[in-house]
């Protein structure tokens, strides 16, 4: 069973650099629903996923969700991904939830097709590398369990979220009361505070040890819901893999040379 578990929490090797699109280009091919851009200089390691659907508020169509699987699959396999941010192109919304009209169009048959790719994205959105929801406007239903797949949420103090069972509305505030989102902040004239409070947040992450900060989150997520032996075990298997890195070794030396570690990712 501890052989079938480590292979289990084994990092996926080896990974291959991703040459992804910026917003910019993307929109002169003919405005895709999902937009990936790649940050450089300072926020070099943030890779961002902007959801650019104003016709229907982001709301999770076919071609919305194809498009979001087709980016997560790719940007999975880039080590250079350290940290991930969904955020949205559409001021006042995150994601409006489910397309309902597009819904009533569909026979059962493909609905059951689709609410089935609906939790595949879930799936997907548990991505390696540390993931982070600047949530500048409404997340309803579906858009709401997006932002809550991600390990990190960032809601502006004016958001107001539905609930999925309950309907029920609540504030940033109420909502980080809570504990649905990390942070809450004013809202801005341009309607994105809470985008650059993740993205301050996303350079916090970025000076740490990739492998490490990927590492820890298989460790967080696997072993959340087990007893403590067998968390302490997948905490044990996931340490075990950061031994060997050249990371490990660096972030030593820089501790032993009072100095700012330079990782790799190796």
């Amino acid at each position: 069973m501890l052989r079938a578990l480590t292979g289990a929490l084994r990092l996926p090797r080896p990974w291959r650099p991703l040459q992804t699109r910026s917003c910019a280009s993307d929109g002169a091919a003919g405005d895709p629903e999902i937009q990936v851009r790649v940050l450089a200089g300072p926020d070099q390691g943030i890779t961002e996923i902007l959801m650019n659907r104003p016709s229907a508020r982001n709301a999770l169509g076919n071609v919305l969700v194809r498009e979001l699987l087709e980016a997560l699959a790719r940007l999975r396999e880039d080590q250079q991904v350290r940290v991930l941010l969904f955020r949205s192109g559409v001021k006042g919304v995150f994601c409006a939830g489910a397309d309902l009209k597009e819904r009533e169009q569909m026979s059962e048959a493909e609905v059951g097709i689709f609410v089935q790719r609906l939790r595949g994205l879930m799936n997907e959105i548990a991505f390696p590398a540390p993931t982070i929801a600047a949530m500048d406007g409404f997340a309803l239903g579906g858009g709401l369990e997006l932002a809550l797949a991600c390990d990190l949420r960032v809601a502006g103090v004016a958001l107001a979220k539905e609930l999925i069972f309950t309907g029920r509305r609540l504030s940033g505030a109420q909502a980080q009361a809570l504990g649905l989102v990390n942070h809450t902040v004013p809202q801005n004239e341009e309607g994105n505070a809470a985008y650059h409070r993740a993205r301050a947040l996303a350079q916090e992450i970025l000076p740490q040890a990739p492998i490490a900060v990927r590492l820890g989150k298989v460790a967080i997520d696997r072993g959340m819901d087990v007893d403590i032996a067998s968390g302490m075990a997948i905490e044990g298997i996931c340490y075990a893999q950061n031994i060997p890195t050249q990371d490990r070794l660096e972030g030593m030396a820089a501790f032993r040379e009072k100095r700012p570690p330079r990782f790799v990712g190796k």
